[in-house]
């Protein structure tokens, strides 16, 4: 019995969305409408007798307008409610005409106007890119000039080079990556004339050396570094003595040069023999007639007289290879 009072309650449901609606019912969908979209109040619609079409091209009143104009300042201009609602009409007007104004005035940045049309003409648009043309012409007229110019000064300089690789066995570049930070440092006396430096580093390794010099193929910049503090702080209280000193002698020339240096001071009496570039470390080494060897970083500026200089220049730069710091090192001594 319930299935069949269902099975009837259904099909009258059915009969009823299918029945045409009722002008009433009709009346009111449209009176919902203009109340929610169109900001009509009920009391404007309640006794009208209108049809939907007469309704719908009825002007809107005031301050239907002012809700309208209201509601799109808040929406697009960011005007807050507090700053509109003691507004007048005329205001709000205004307002929403110069929003309109600067809506209707907006151009794009990437399009050209023209004057008087709002069109982008044909002359225009050929100028333009003809002017673009020119551009890159010019661009790739400046970086040949330049590579040209770059090509020139490189050859210049490859003058003042000489590659004269290390006799000794060739550096292990695993070993290099892999290195410990030095931790220690000490002087071994064999004899009166022999003698080594013993460099300890973390993980225990060690490794011997003759003199600073030699140090210099296998050390980087961060080697350098350590020796200089390790050393500096051994001899903050007391002066160091025989094979010490030439090694502080070294390692205070190459970090602290002074003018009051004696070889700085006598530099016109020396005859420069070798000048050689230790790249791994960013040092480089000038070798003179006497025995005397100065350590000079590249990058540093040291008190070398312009006769020097031009005995460097003259002499050649060695190197174990081609390399931009070489290059570099060049160009900063001939300025």
């Amino acid at each position: 019995m319930d299935k069949r009072k269902k099975h009837f309650a259904k099909l009258r449901a059915g009969e009823i969305r299918r029945k045409p609606q009722t002008k009433a019912q009709k009346r009111n969908q449209m009176c919902t409408y203009l109340k929610n979209m169109a900001n009509y109040k009920h009391s404007q619609l309640k006794k009208t007798k209108l049809g939907a079409e007469e309704i719908r091209r009825k002007p809107p009143t005031k301050a239907q307008k002012r809700n309208q104009m209201s509601t799109y300042l808040r929406n697009m201009a960011g005007y807050k409610h507090t700053q509109l609602k003691n507004k007048s009409f005329e205001e709000i007007q205004m307002l929403f005409d110069k929003e309109m104004k600067r809506v209707n005035s907006f151009v794009p940045m990437d399009s050209e106007v023209v004057e008087g049309s709002g069109k982008k003409t044909e002359s225009s648009r050929k100028e333009t890119v003809s002017k673009k043309r020119a551009g890159e012409e010019l661009d790739e007229e400046s970086v040949k000039r330049q590579k040209l110019e770059d090509d020139a000064e490189k050859a210049e300089l490859q003058l003042c080079l000489e590659i004269v690789p290390r006799d000794d066995e060739a550096i292990n570049v695993e070993s290099l990556a892999t290195k410990y930070p030095i931790v220690d440092w000490k002087t071994h006396i064999l004899t009166e004339d022999k003698m080594y430096y013993e460099i300890i580093r973390a993980d225990g390794s060690t490794k011997f050396y003759k003199i600073f010099t030699a140090m210099l193929d296998d050390f980087d910049r961060q080697d350098v570094l350590d020796l200089y503090r390790l050393v500096k702080e051994r001899f903050e209280t007391t002066s160091p003595e025989g094979y010490d000193r030439l090694l502080w002698g070294d390692l205070i020339t190459l970090f602290e040069p002074s003018k009051e240096d004696e070889f700085w001071k006598a530099q016109q009496d020396y005859t420069l023999i070798s000048w050689r570039l230790y790249d791994s470390c960013g040092v480089h080494v000038l070798l003179m007639d006497t025995g005397i060897t100065t350590y000079i970083m590249v990058e540093k500026k040291y008190p070398l007289t312009p006769e020097m200089l031009l005995r460097m220049l003259s002499g050649k730069l060695e190197v174990d290879r081609e390399c931009e710091m070489a290059y570099e090192l060049l160009r900063f001594t001939k300025s």
